[in-house]
C-alpha cells in the first residue's frame, strides 16, 4: 500500500514519529500540499492507495483524477475538507479521528475567557515595561477584573467538549446552562438543558462547541446577539462560520458584546480584511485549540489504526457511509 500524507507539518512538526503509519506501507509525507484547491493534490495522490490529510482538500475534482485511491484517512475530527459523496460513490471510507482534543479544546476555551477577565498577558507586558515598578499606586490594572463565580455560562452543543467545558466551569462557581438536541444524565448532572432563546437571555458567558451543520451556520448573528445579554462574553474554539463576523465586531464596537475570545473564524487563515481584527476585545488565535502534543499523539494513534482497520477489510470512523 502506498500512503501519502498531504499536510504533514501541522499535525507533526517534529515531535511525533510516523513510525507506526510507515510499517504499514510505503508513506510518501509532504509537510504542505494546499489548503486551497489545487492541482497539486492529484499529483502528489498519484498512484497513492491511501491519502491522509489534515486541512489540504480532497475535491470530486481531485477523487476522479485518483483511480488507485482506495480510502481516506483525515488527521482531525472535521472532515468538510473532503467530498464524502464522492468518494462514496467510488467505495472510498472516508475515516477521521473522533474525540481526540476534548480535554484541550475545553482547557483552551476557559483559558481564552479566564484571559478575558484578568488579562494576564497585557499586564505581564506592562510590568515588564516598567508600569509597576514606577506606578505611585500599590497596584494598578487596565481593564475590569471579571469574577466569573455566581455567572451563568451557556453552553451551546453540549457534546463531549461541552460537557467539559461544563464541569469546569461549574468547578469555578457558574450556573451551567446546556443547548443540545442530544440529552443525558451526564448533562443534566453538570448543567441544564434549555432552549437556545432562553440561553442566549441568561447567559453571562456563551460557549460555542456545536459542528457546524446548515442549521447551526451563521446561528451568531445579528438577531441572535440582540436576545443575548448586554455584556455578554463570547467563546468560539468550534468553527468559525458559525459566527456571522461583521455582526460580532459591531456588536464588539458597540459594547452589547462585552468581549470575545476566537481561535477559529470563517476563512482560514484569516484574511487581513476581516473586521474582526480591528474590533474592541476581541481575543483570536490561529486555531490552535487541538494542538497539545498529547492530542497530537491522539491523532496519530487513531489514523494508525483507522488505516490498520482498513487494511484488514473492516475499515472504522468512517463517516460516510
Amino acid at each position: 500500500m502506498k500512503i501519502v500524507i498531504l499536510d504533514a507539518y501541522t499535525e507533526n512538526p517534529g515531535d511525533l514519529s510516523w513510525a507506526p503509519l510507515e510499517a504499514l506501507g510505503e508513506v510518501e509525507i509532504y509537510d504542505r500540499t494546499s489548503v486551497r484547491e489545487s492541482p497539486l493534490i492529484a499529483e502528489r495522490l498519484a498512484g497513492a492507495d491511501i491519502a491522509v490529510t489534515n486541512k489540504t482538500p480532497l475535491s470530486r475534482a481531485t477523487i476522479e483524477k485518483c483511480p488507485d485511491l482506495k480510502a481516506i484517512a483525515v488527521l482531525a475530527t472535521g472532515y468538510n475538507i473532503i467530498d464524502c459523496a464522492c468518494a462514496a460513490e467510488r467505495g472510498i471510507p472516508v475515516m477521521n479521528v473522533p474525540a481526540y482534543g476534548t480535554q484541550i479544546v475545553a482547557q483552551y476555551a476557559v483559558g481564552m475567557l479566564l484571559e478575558i477577565c484578568s488579562h494576564f498577558a497585557h499586564h505581564d507586558q506592562a510590568v515588564k515595561e516598567g508600569r509597576w515598578t514606577n506606578n505611585i499606586e500599590w497596584c494598578f490594572w487596565d481593564y475590569p477584573m471579571i469574577e466569573l463565580a455566581g455567572k451563568t455560562a451557556g453552553i451551546v452543543g453540549f457534546g463531549r467538549i461541552g460537557r467539559t467545558t461544563g464541569k469546569i466551569v461549574k468547578a469555578m462557581g457558574m450556573r451551567v446552562l446546556a443547548c443540545d438536541k442530544a440529552q443525558s444524565e451526564e448533562g443534566r448532572a453538570i448543567g441544564e438543558y434549555v432552549d437556545l432563546d432562553r440561553l442566549l437571555a441568561e447567559s453571562d458567558v456563551i460557549f460555542l462547541h456545536c459542528p457546524l451543520f446548515p442549521d447551526t451556520k451563521e446561528m451568531i448573528n445579528r438577531e441572535t446577539i440582540a436576545r443575548m445579554k448586554d455584556g455578554v462574553i463570547l467563546i468560539n474554539n468550534s468553527r468559525g462560520a458559525l459566527v456571522v463576523e461583521e455582526d460580532l465586531a459591531e456588536a464588539l464596537n458597540s459594547g452589547k458584546v462585552y468581549a470575545a475570545g476566537l481561535d477559529v473564524t470563517a476563512v482560514e487563515p484569516i484574511p487581513e480584511d476581516n473586521p474582526l481584527l480591528g474590533a474592541k476585545n476581541c481575543l483570536i488565535t490561529p486555531h490552535i485549540s487541538w494542538a497539545a502534543k498529547e492530542a497530537r499523539q491522539r491523532i496519530l494513534d487513531t489514523t494508525v489504526e483507522n488505516v490498520q482497520s482498513f487494511l484488514a477489510g473492516k475499515p472504522v470512523n468512517v463517516v460516510n457511509g
